[in-house]
């Protein structure tokens, strides 16, 4: 296997494209990130936030226990289960591309997917869509042999699941011409390049860390469906999901500022698959 840029693909949109404003949006964040005795994400407070959960399904983390008690919370809270798919890479916490023949991407993509049903079903809910994570999002934007192979593994795994990707991507191409839901996301603190793909998180400005500017985006998303890019430009960001990260410092305060501006815009918090 070798490593490519995860930063590189097509254009996606511009701002022009952008009608109308969104009433509701679901508000998801990447949970379960552990591993043994190892914890990332604040997974029980987040869950009083957000309204879809993209569980980590041990490849780039998490592990059966993790995956359960997770699993039980979420159902608990009536928050939307979501496999949170990626390459086999626990040591790189999946986040290097790698090139792995498509067969064999879409019987790793069952095979995360059937591991993450078994205790969604065991906690009375079900695994309600599916989301890449990490390298493989980032790679199935524009290549369509992984994009393809993500698809033919949601397939393979059953029950006609929603796809959530990036707009204008081929994963979402992909999931569409299956036959799929394809479910469109943008990122409140991550940052977007012209082409409308997020920054590579070796370049400075990947992720936003101060709290305004996460809530300014979030708002911008929903309200006018556009993002800031680094070059002082926007770029068009309409979506039906917004995700905030779980593993950034001040995760949890901060999703929930973002939530409550939403909800002050008028705009009601919902998950878009149950």
């Amino acid at each position: 296997m070798t490593q490519r840029d995860e930063g590189a693909a097509a254009p996606v949109g511009s701002v022009d494209s952008v009608e109308g404003t969104a009433s509701v949006i679901d508000l998801n964040a990447d949970l379960g990130e552990g591993f043994g005795r190892w914890e990332l994400t604040h997974d029980e407070a987040l869950l009083s936030v957000v309204s879809s959960a993209n569980i980590a399904c041990g490849f780039h983390a998490g592990d059966p226990p993790t995956m359960r008690r997770v699993c039980a919370q979420a159902a608990e809270r009536g928050v939307a289960i979501g496999a949170q798919v990626a390459y086999r890479d626990l040591a790189g916490f999946g986040r290097r591309a790698m090139d792995v023949p498509e067969d064999e991407l879409a019987d790793e993509i069952a095979y995360q997917i059937g591991a993450l049903r078994v205790f969604a079903e065991s906690a009375g809910a079900r695994v309600a869509y599916v989301k890449p994570h990490g390298a493989l999002y980032n790679r199935a934007v524009h290549d369509e042999g992984q994009a393809r192979a993500v698809v033919s593994g949601v397939l393979l795994a059953g029950g006609g699941l929603p796809v959530l990707g990036l707009p204008g991507s081929l994963l979402l191409r992909a999931a569409e011409e299956a036959g799929l839901p394809a479910v469109a996301e943008a990122f409140a603190d991550r940052g977007y390049t012209a082409r409308g793909t997020l920054v590579p998180r070796r370049e400075p400005g990947a992720v936003i860390h101060e709290p305004d500017a996460v809530v300014s985006q979030a708002l911008g998303i929903a309200l006018h469906g556009s993002v800031a890019t680094g070059d002082g430009g926007r770029v068009a960001a309409v979506a039906r999901s917004l995700c905030v990260h779980g593993d950034t410092p001040g995760a949890v305060a901060l999703a929930r500022r973002v939530r409550r501006a939403l909800a002050e815009a008028g705009v009601r918090i919902e998950a878009f698959a149950r």
